[in-house]
């Protein structure tokens, strides 16, 4: 325990020493962002990304003549994002408050806070009505930060203590979703983006008058990066000083919240933080990421048990011979195997309202995962037996004719031994794959075990949690293909 930490402070310090004097790399400028936050970064309908922060961006790296390069990034990922110098910094709405000894700051240049999103046909006035609700949060945000971090306030604890449940989601898009559908009762946000969001979707949402709370947002380098951070940061307050900083935040509707000044006071010193780095606390990485195991293996038990049957009557329609019948099995299987399950899963989960207008519950979330799931694979098992059961000799379908046989004699006692012989590589395969497919139930912010590794691996700031994750995949991975191993080993007195 002590050797990871030691291990880690050490490669956090080294990091900082590299960037201490660092300059743009190959006169680029490579910001990273959530192409999923507007007004401050996201993807228009042209396919470009545009946002308040990335104009700002472009004027800085402008200014200095560098090439800015847009980087996406995953949210869970940007501490990774930022250590490995995949990036230059975090420029994204990116909050201050809670993290000023963890990354190397400019000062602030917005004023924001956090609120809460309700349907406006909800019967939710204020903050206390959400006692027994389900409330949706981005993972690793700010609001999470004011409901549940260490330095959130007192009444903001006792709050999120009420609800029934908080929700973690991977975007505002997600939450949204979850909110209009009736699987969530609130969302918590930044401000900014809640009175984006709200205008974009028309008129069903509304802002509760009481914000969780106030704060800062900064631009975000690389513990020690002064240099850079200099460069950045002065060119900001020549911006502000010529009047174009005003203009870009006029034309994102931000200039109330404009707060950029020489005169702000450096929220840390660096030569503190850079002493004090993000200690791992290896025992808790495991507890947490033992309470999304049971998750995961809940999905992949289940979905065996409904999938595997389910594939084998699939099967017989695909191979029926009633034309239509034929073909409405053969178009199942080309819509399960020719979308991605991520699709499905939302379909299943946020259809019922889209579709049918009926209300999704927060309890239907699971129920949502193993029917997509079983859905899946079933089309997916269903040509596998098919494959099986063809390649049995025709010769044998005559003899059993002959012998009298039953169809359903024939199909047990003869066909399906050797089918199952035939399908055993193919079959070990495919639930091998579903070992790992778990993962995707995040699609519909169901906490399984990987979802909890990259949660808590953007909370510590450590790939440890993610190395965890994969060990746990291969070794219950190898544990499955030992199992089909042997199973194939007993079936080989039909060789």
């Amino acid at each position: 325990m002590k050797m990871i930490d030691r291990v880690s402070a050490v490669l956090v310090c080294a990091a900082g020493m590299m960037f201490a004097g660092a300059q743009v790399s190959a006169e680029t400028f490579t910001v990273g962002f959530d192409a999923e936050f507007p007004p401050y970064g996201y993807q228009d309908e042209s396919g470009e990304y545009v946002g308040f922060d990335l104009d700002l961006a472009a004027e800085v790296a402008k200014r200095h003549g560098w090439e800015l390069v847009k980087q996406p990034i995953e949210w869970n990922s940007k501490d990774m994002e930022l250590q490995t110098g995949a990036i230059d910094c975090i420029w994204n709405g990116f909050t201050i408050n809670g993290r000023e000894s963890d990354y190397t700051w400019t000062v602030p240049y917005v004023d924001n806070s956090q609120v809460i999103v309700v349907r406006k046909d909800s019967d939710i006035d204020e903050a206390a009505d959400l006692a027994g609700k389900i409330v949706c949060v981005q993972s690793d945000s700010s609001a999470l930060a004011a409901l549940t971090g260490a330095d959130a306030e007192e009444q903001n604890i006792a709050l999120a203590e009420s609800f029934e449940r908080l929700e973690q989601v991977g975007d505002y898009n997600t939450a949204f979703l979850n909110l209009e559908s009736g699987a969530a009762d609130a969302v918590c946000m930044d401000v900014g983006v809640a009175r984006y969001e709200i205008a974009a979707r028309g008129d069903k949402f509304s802002i509760l008058e009481e914000p969780l709370s106030g704060e800062k947002y900064g631009v975000g380098f690389l513990l020690g990066n002064t240099a850079l951070r200099d460069e950045v940061q002065e060119t900001l307050f020549e911006m502000k000083d010529d009047g174009t900083f005003d203009t870009i935040a006029d034309k994102w509707g931000l200039t109330e919240s404009v707060c950029l000044s020489r005169d702000s006071v450096p929220v840390a010193s660096d030569e503190s933080a850079a002493e004090t780095g993000r200690k791992l606390n290896f025992g808790e990485i495991i507890r947490q990421l033992l309470e999304g195991v049971g998750a995961s293996l809940a999905i992949f038990f289940l979905t065996l048990l409904f999938a595997l049957p389910l594939g084998l009557l699939v099967a017989f329609g695909r191979m029926s011979k009633i034309t239509p019948l034929r073909w409405l099995v053969t178009f199942y299987i080309s819509i399960m195997r020719g979308t991605p399950l991520m699709l499905q899963l939302l379909v299943v989960f946020f259809g019922p309202y889209f579709v049918f207008g009926i209300n999704t519950s927060a309890s239907y979330r699971f129920t949502a995962v193993i029917i997509g799931f079983t859905l899946n694979y079933a089309a997916y098992f269903a040509e596998i037996y098919r494959s099986g059961i063809q390649a049995v000799p025709k010769g044998q379908h005559e003899a059993c004719e002959i012998l009298g046989y039953t169809p359903v004699q024939k199909f047990f006692r003869i066909v399906f031994p050797q089918m199952i012989k035939n399908i055993l590589p193919s079959l070990t395969n495919e639930v091998i794959t579903l070992v790992k497919d778990t993962s995707l139930a995040f699609a519909i912010s169901y906490a399984e075990m990987f979802t909890i590794a990259k949660q808590v691996a953007a909370a510590q700031a450590t790939i440890i949690p993610l190395f965890t994750a994969g060990v746990f995949y291969y070794v219950f991975n190898a544990f499955m293909a030992f199992v089909m191993n042997r199973i194939e080993k007993k079936m080989e007195f039909f060789r």
